[in-house]
């Protein structure tokens, strides 16, 4: 078996039969004959990278299609011209395929834009549409309140003509940006203040990315989501609760443009190159991933982005699923997180713990070892010589002879870590001290015989000799110490750049204002620290993303960016053990 890290398919995930209330409302719809098969999408905006939380709803869509046979779309919802980019779409693609899915077909609302269209005249020629002389801050005070009801628009009358005329103007670019709304007609008076004329278009003389300046009018995303997924076929429509109450929305565009039994709208959908028949979507919701001790929100994400407090979208303190990949974290982990939460309609907060569990699950299977030190003391072994040199077999994983053996180089001076020695050791202290013995990783037992400081106290540097009676194979090897330290040859160590990552913020709801602090206040000093440390030759000379458990430390990752064999960059990606519940009992 090679050493390199085994990358789990989303079949691994997928092999075991799932049950939640979404998969068991699909496979209702299956075997009553509702749908012959599943159709489902992600749809993200192209604003951003996606974080933690979307890898859910990407679990989530593209898991039950290949469970139960279907296919299920990415569809990049690019109505928002002017905060969307190239650049995030390419990352959204490299972050489904990172976490182990592919799509069906690739789509853009763009793809739509004269469906979409089409059915806003459609609608408009129904008596359920018209064009608004409102502004924006007149629209919001005629809508009312959650307990008052709205008002109607003095232009909620205007004829199907002269809404026809104003409508194509707006196509056509003769009015200013805000100057004129196309709304929906439906109730002033609901209690779901969504279904109060909504906004079905708006002028906006922004050049889109896909379609450049030959729109001056860009759909809503209530109008232009649910008409896309009917038009693609979709037959479930998965979203997050906040959409619950917009779900009377979606289904009234849906009925009312009713795609389905419309012919000329039909010769639209076969125009944009869909191979589906439309369908009528069933949306369905479910509780969003919210997890203790980071953020989701897109806009903070990209305020500390654009204030420099981390260095960019794919720093491995952020929780975006190109940080975590940084950081080292596994898809297989990221997986095996979403499997454990499940899916319900319950909000709820998830310990970070969870996901730190769920990834040293996985790298402790798939992760061969090292010796690393990281805080360097020098230990020079007195009754060796100076010339002292040989080569040891070590395995690359304690459970799994498959992954191998390695040759370890061993010398007369070696690296410990300095917290391995206490010259006033405290009480229940195994490792070394003055005069003490411990077992050295791999070697034998070794005694402290001395210990040298500089003119300031300081302590630099240890002198012990190694007792050859307890070598592999000698008479003494199964003498017992009570401590076991690692350690790294001084003549054969690759330095390296050791970067140390924790939590992003320090508080558990960073983003709660019941302390009355900024949110930006509970950032975490200690989220990364760089260190100068000492590997073994095995760990330095390999390539980037290779990741390792440095034995007695942690989990850690050559850094996907800036490491290289001959200047390596690790990343630790999580503790072996949780410090946060030290840190949260004392």
């Amino acid at each position: 078996m090679s050493i390199e890290n085994p990358v789990a398919t989303a079949s691994d995930v997928t092999a075991a039969i799932k049950q939640d209330f979404i998969r068991q409302i699909v496979r209702d719809d299956l075997a009553s004959g509702k749908h012959a098969v599943v159709h489902t999408r992600f749809p993200p905006e192209p604003n951003g990278y996606l974080h933690i939380g979307h890898a859910k709803a990407i679990c989530l869509n593209f898991g039950i299609a290949a469970e139960l046979g279907g296919w299920c779309n990415l569809r990049l919802d690019d109505t928002n011209p002017g905060r969307e980019d190239p650049e995030f779409v390419e990352g959204i693609k490299d972050d489904v395929r990172w976490l182990g899915f592919e799509w069906h077909g690739l789509r853009h609302a763009s793809d739509y834009f004269d469906v979409f269209y089409r059915s806003a005249i459609k609608l408009i020629e129904d008596g359920v549409a018209y064009v608004d002389d409102l502004d924006p801050e007149q629209m919001r005070a005629y809508r009312g309140t959650l307990t008052e009801p709205g008002r109607n628009s003095p232009h909620r009358e205007r004829s199907v003509d002269e809404n026809l005329d104003l409508f194509r103007g707006m196509r056509a670019g003769e009015f200013a940006d805000g100057s004129k709304t196309l709304r929906a007609k439906i109730d002033m008076a609901s209690g779901n203040i969504n279904l109060r004329d909504p906004a079905i278009y708006r002028i906006r003389k922004v050049a889109h990315q896909n379609t450049g300046d030959a729109w001056p009018i860009y759909p809503m995303y209530d109008y232009a989501h649910c008409l896309s997924d009917a038009m693609e076929g979709i037959t479930h429509s998965l979203c997050t609760l906040e959409f619950e109450d917009h779900r009377p929305l979606y289904d009234w565009f849906v009925d009312h443009v009713d795609l389905v039994n419309h012919p000329q709208l039909w010769q639209s959908v076969v125009a944009a190159g869909l191979e589906a028949r439309p369908a009528k979507p069933r949306q369905i919701e479910f509780s969003r991933l919210n997890l203790s001790y980071s953020i989701t929100s897109k806009r903070k994400l990209a305020q500390l982005v654009g204030e420099g407090h981390v260095e960019g979208w794919d720093d491995p303190r952020m929780n975006t699923l190109r940080g975590l990949r940084r950081r080292g974290f596994t898809p297989a982990a990221v997986r095996l997180l979403i499997d454990r939460v499940g899916v319900s309609k319950q909000n709820s907060v998830i310990d970070y713990a969870v996901l730190e569990g769920c990834v040293r699950e996985d790298l402790d299977a798939t992760s061969a070892r090292r010796m690393a030190v990281l805080d360097p003391l020098k230990l020079v072994l007195t009754n060796l010589s100076e010339a002292h040199e040989e080569t040891l077999p070590f395995p690359n994983h304690p459970k799994n002879p498959d992954f191998g053996m390695r040759e370890v180089p061993f010398a007369r001076e070696l690296w410990i870590e300095r917290d391995d020695f206490a010259e006033v050791p405290p009480k229940g202290f195994h490792r070394l001290k003055p005069d003490g013995e411990v077992r050295l990783r791999g070697i034998g037992i070794i005694r402290c015989t001395g210990l040298i400081k500089d003119a300031a106290g300081a302590l630099i540097e240890l002198h012990g000799t190694l007792d050859p009676e307890t070598r592999h194979g000698m008479p003494g090897a199964d003498r017992k110490v009570k401590g076991t330290i690692h350690w790294v040859s001084a003549r054969h160590a690759v330095a390296t750049e050791v970067r140390l990552y924790d939590r992003l913020f320090n508080v558990a709801a960073p983003d709660s204002e019941e302390d009355g602090k900024n949110w930006l206040e509970h950032l975490n000093p200690q989220a990364k620290r760089v260190v100068q440390a000492w590997l073994e030759p095995a760990a330095a000379a390999v390539a980037p993303e290779q990741r390792f458990q440095f034995e007695r430390l942690g989990y850690f990752v050559a850094d996907r960016i800036e490491h290289a064999a001959d200047a390596p960059v690790f990343n630790r990606t999580v503790t072996l053990r949780d410090t946060w519940v030290r840190q949260a009992g004392s």
